[in-house]
């Protein structure tokens, strides 16, 4: 199997916050890998933008190391990169000043693409959209890619809305959430809407619930003064989770076209049911193993802020009405792992003696690591002696299936950031979507801060509180094991 390289137009893409560290990690090695895949033609440029005062050759020689730090060996290749660095500018600039815009506009070019990625604190967004227009830097076909935080509640991210709206149409604003870019998660489209096998059992009929479960190992050391001001709820399940969800339980829309698949999300936000307390568990998690604890990361020894949270959640609506999603994500989990598990209710009746055998079909999809998928059939168990029942996975591995072609799978945004250069706005969030969601979190955190709640201590490497397990085994149900 080989993977098709669609080239893009020829472009300017600025990267503002270039010397941090999202730039290091995931930008500019994401880039380096689509222009060894041959899908930046030839005149593309990508300028950096930052307050620090380096040089173009210094900045270079920082694009350089992160490229060698965060590409694996395999695809680096000496001349290649050369070529690449060679595509690289700078300019320092003052987001709030004067300084440097002119430079900047001196640099921009007429007829190509011209992209503008805030990779910066959402405080300076205003800053940046009012200067790029009044320095005449952006045109009406520039593009602006914002990353999350979108807000913090829904006054702000309204606030945030209507502030790049003075500058830039709905048409031109990439909010980005690098989950929609991940291979699996498009395939969850894939293989909703281009099979007619699971589609007709997509529905509360056939559904027992659905779990949606991000767990990480680490804690928040390092970013513990921003995390407190957060928490589990807004960092991930206001975005992250919430677009899973959204993938899960979508109509079909009428064409996989930008705004026709961002309705179908949209309406699915509007059907969510208030979550009532007891449908919410909120952890903290404890020190132990030689590492210290949340409150400890934080500096806030007083800290009621969740590093972990579980929720029951309803859609009311005719596809969905009596089936729970059950959502969880944490800090310091047992495993790093992301999956969507789908599990169907049993038979109407059983014609076989073995009934305790019987387990029920579960299609998984995995979101890292491991990336692919897997469906639960229930099959005889080999041997004599009678139907004896088990159950075995169709498993499918990205890394098997696909070979040699899955170490050429790009990475979320480098997808993502192709998207933004062919002006596909599919895997970006809109304004009102957002807003919808910060509309159902809301209530949410206002509830647990009137009244005071603390979240519940678990501890490091395990599956998270116990009250987590309660929500589940109270309805019959149990967590799926976090691993990797």
């Amino acid at each position: 199997m080989v993977s098709r390289v669609i080239p893009v137009d020829t472009f300017d893409l600025v990267i503002f916050g270039g010397t941090g560290d999202l730039a290091r990690r995931k930008i500019f090695p994401g880039l380096y890998r689509r222009f060894l895949a041959g899908q930046m033609p030839e005149g593309s440029r990508i300028i950096g933008a930052a307050r620090a005062d380096l040089t173009e050759a210094a900045f270079r020689a920082t694009v350089r190391e992160a490229i060698d730090e965060f590409v694996p060996e395999a695809r680096k290749d000496a001349a290649v990169i050369d070529a690449f660095i060679g595509r690289i500018g700078y300019v320092s600039i003052d987001a709030k000043g004067t300084g440097g815009w002119p430079d900047l506009r001196a640099m921009m070019r007429e007829n190509v693409v011209r992209a503008f990625y805030f990779s910066v604190a959402p405080v300076l967004f205003g800053d940046i959209a009012e200067r790029l227009h009044e320095h005449g830097i952006a045109d009406a076909w520039s593009r602006i890619v914002v990353e999350k935080p979108f807000g913090r509640d829904l006054a702000s991210a309204r606030a945030l809305n209507e502030t790049l709206a003075k500058h830039f149409t709905e048409a031109q604003i990439y909010r980005i959430d690098h989950y929609l870019g991940k291979e699996t998660v498009q395939n969850l489209m894939a293989v909703r809407f281009a099979n007619i096998l699971f589609e007709p059992l997509w529905k509360a009929e056939y559904i027992d619930h659905v779990q949606i479960t991000v767990a990480e190992t680490v804690g928040v050391e390092g970013r513990g003064a921003y995390y407190d001001k957060s928490g589990a709820m807004r960092d991930m399940v206001q975005n992250h989770l919430m677009q899973l969800l959204c993938l899960i339980a979508m109509e079909p829309p009428y064409h996989f076209d930008p705004d026709a698949v961002r309705d179908e999300k949209l309406k699915v936000i509007r059907a969510l049911d208030a979550v009532k307390p007891e449908d919410i568990v909120r952890g903290q998690y404890l020190a132990g193993g030689g590492q210290e604890g949340y409150v400890a990361h934080s500096e806030n020894p007083a800290s009621k802020t969740e590093s972990y949270i579980a929720l029951k959640v309803h859609i009311s609506n005719w596809r969905w009405k009596g089936t729970p999603f059950y959502l969880r994500t944490g800090k310091r989990l047992r495993a790093r792992a992301s999956e969507i598990a789908i599990t169907f209710k049993e038979p109407p009746h059983s014609i076989f003696d073995d009934a305790e055998g019987w387990r029920e079909n579960v299609l998984v999809i995995r979101l890292q690591p491991n990336e692919g998928m897997n469906l639960m059939m229930m099959i005889k168990e080999p041997g004599p002696g009678g139907m004896r029942l088990m159950q075995v996975p169709l498993d499918m591995a990205f890394a098997d299936a696909l070979g040699a072609d899955a170490e050429d799978i790009p990475d979320a945004y480098e997808r993502l950031i192709m998207d933004v250069i062919r002006g596909n706005q599919t895997l970006f969030m809109r304004g009102d979507e957002v807003e919808a969601a910060w509309a159902w979190a809301d209530p949410i955190i206002q509830g647990w801060e009137e009244r005071g709640m603390k979240p519940q201590g678990y501890d490091p490497g395990s599956s998270g509180p116990e009250d987590a397990l309660m929500l589940m085994h109270k309805d019959g149900r149990r967590w799926r094991e976090i691993r990797e």
